[in-house]
């Protein structure tokens, strides 16, 4: 089931098309990757999700129903451009902002100390937002996003600013909010993050879709037949078989060849199975990174 539909969203600003009949549909219950380069369109699109703006033409289905204003309630959005009140104390802040939300003020206590707790920061409760470091203000605006416990979560550059232990830490909590059974809509350039945790993604490009579809499924349709070849005597050179595949790179430890046209893998592993000892063979797929500067490089040229 799609838990969000967009469907032929058009949205223009002083004549600027920031989105151009963009459609895309998110399952429900799983991590999808909102991509594009700055000024793509992908903020555009999450302000319309959270129905701080309109589209021009087009409209938004959040579970098979058209977004309504009492919607915004089962949404969770954790912004790039992070804005805390600076002299609220922790503990206050967080329990103000989940009773915007409609939580009580018990719940609301008892949930911002739960948090508070998972992220090492009860000490913290009593404390001024200004007290704390950047990457701490980040958290208790994690927390203010996730707290009323929202059937979606937007989250752009979640990881903006966190050092690779806290990130790390980050995305483990993204995706326990995920097997918790949220729809998690996720906006970064981190590559490596979207490989990290995404099933699916959409990439926009100059206001359109460009690339939809599953990663995985993704990295297989732009592979280009190369792989990696270790054998148990590293020394030894890997023996050329031009009908075969050519060599690209040659390292102490393994070789980078790229299979010929019409040959399989099978048939390269029979060959060298007659002619050294393999200690590994395994296909290298382009990373999301790589997909993600060809398929932009291309379409702007």
């Amino acid at each position: 089931m799609n838990f969000i539909e967009i469907k032929d969203v058009v949205k223009q600003y002083d004549g600027h098309l920031a989105l151009d009949h963009v459609s895309m549909d998110v399952p429900e219950g799983i991590i999808y990757g909102l991509l594009g380069p700055n000024g793509a369109g992908k903020t555009s699109l999450i302000r319309i999700i959270n129905m701080i703006t309109k589209p021009d033409s087009g409209e938004v289905l959040l579970g098979g129903k058209a977004l309504q204003p009492e919607d915004v309630a089962q949404i969770g959005y954790l912004p790039e451009e992070r804005g805390l009140y600076k002299k609220m104390k922790v503990g206050d802040h967080i329990v103000y902002l989940a009773r915007l939300k409609g939580l009580d003020k018990v719940t609301a206590k008892q949930r911002m100390n739960e948090w508070l707790e998972r992220f090492a920061l009860s000490e913290w409760r009593d404390k001024k937002v200004e007290a704390l470091s950047k990457g701490m203000q980040q958290k208790v605006q994690f927390i203010a996003t996730v707290i009323h416990e929202p059937r979606l979560l937007i989250f752009d550059e979640p990881f903006s600013g966190f050092d690779p232990v806290n990130a790390e830490q980050l995305k483990q909590e993204i995706l326990r909010l995920k097997d918790k059974g949220a729809t998690i809509l996720f906006s970064t350039h981190n590559m490596e993050s979207v490989e990290a945790v995404c099933e699916r993604i959409t990439l926009i490009n100059n206001g359109q879709v460009v690339l939809d579809g599953r990663v995985d499924e993704i990295k297989q349709s732009r592979k280009q037949h190369l792989y990696e070849i270790e054998q148990v005597k590293s020394s030894e050179p890997l023996p050329a078989c031009e009908q075969l595949y050519t060599i690209e790179k040659e390292t102490g430890h393994s070789t980078l060849i790229r299979l010929g046209d019409g040959t399989t893998s099978r048939d390269v592993i029979k060959w060298l199975n007659e002619h050294v000892e393999l200690a590994g063979f395994h296909e290298l797929l382009p990373s999301m990174n790589e997909i993600f500067i060809e398929t932009v490089k291309k379409l702007n040229k």
